[in-house]
């Protein structure tokens, strides 16, 4: 086995750091790269709690004096720069001074038979972030993401989803015929169809799908429902917004096959 390397970095032009900043900084950069970046100390255990194991481990100076250090010591390459050259790569505004480099899993085939979550052309990095967050919550252990969702590796998703992702088997790019596969009848939502979501007896396994923002979901999925729900909602207001949505629909899941 090879021994981890050990890098001190001082200039904001040296390659490496050149390349960090573009994969922080510039989205199509990950894909390319195969390579996805973490940043803070949330974040980073998350990944080690699941077992994941960074390419790179980036400190700031003050990071690496502190107990934070022993976070780098699974990483195949650890690189310490200045606080201040270490806010240049950062994503965040107040930046927290450790991060991963981590390689993007392979792509991912649907796992039949498991508790999913679909996500129908969701396109928030927010709402993806927190809905993956709620599924990791309340049991559902795959989350299908369907051409014209956002990436579930964007940086925002994975912010949003607060370590949910290390946890979760997340499968993108599928087009609706290939949930065949999956082999567990879906349940849709509806402002005004179906029956309140507290009056119903929910199915489990199952598997839950949430639509675009504004269009809703697709007609081919709705036909393919088994169950349509509806959200109480006495105080009036239109719809729910997606991510609000689906905390309650699978909190409902947890609670019935409790």
């Amino acid at each position: 086995m090879n021994q981890p390397q050990f890098v001190e970095v001082s200039s904001r032009d040296n390659p490496l750091i050149k390349d960090l900043r573009k994969l922080v900084q510039v989205a199509s950069h990950s894909r390319k790269l195969g390579r996805f970046w973490v940043e803070g100390e949330h974040l980073c255990q998350a990944a080690l709690a699941h077992d994941w194991v960074p390419q790179i481990a980036l400190f700031a100076q003050s990071a690496w004096a502190s107990s934070l250090c022993s976070l780098g010591q699974s990483a195949h390459k650890t690189v310490v720069v200045p606080d201040a050259l270490f806010h240049t790569v950062s994503a965040l505004e107040s930046s927290a001074s450790i991060g991963f480099v981590m390689e993007l899993p392979k792509a991912a085939a649907i796992q039949a038979g498991v508790a999913s979550v679909i996500l129908d052309r969701v396109q928030d990095p927010g709402n993806v972030g927190s809905i993956l967050r709620s599924a990791a919550a309340f049991g559902f252990r795959q989350v299908i993401a369907l051409k014209g969702s956002a990436n579930v590796w964007n940086a925002k998703v994975l912010r949003a989803g607060m370590g949910a992702h290390f946890g979760l088997h997340l499968v993108e790019g599928v087009e609706p015929h290939m949930l065949e596969a999956l082999g567990l009848p879906l349940i849709v939502t509806s402002s005004h169809q179906g029956r309140s979501l507290h009056h119903q007896q929910l199915p489990w396994p199952c598997a839950w799908v949430l639509g675009h923002e504004g269009q809703g979901i697709q007609e081919t999925l709705l036909s393919r429902a088994s169950l349509t729900v509806r959200i109480a909602q006495p105080g009036g207001e239109e719809s729910l917004n997606v991510a609000a949505a689906a905390a309650i629909c699978l909190h409902a899941s947890a609670i019935a096959q409790a």
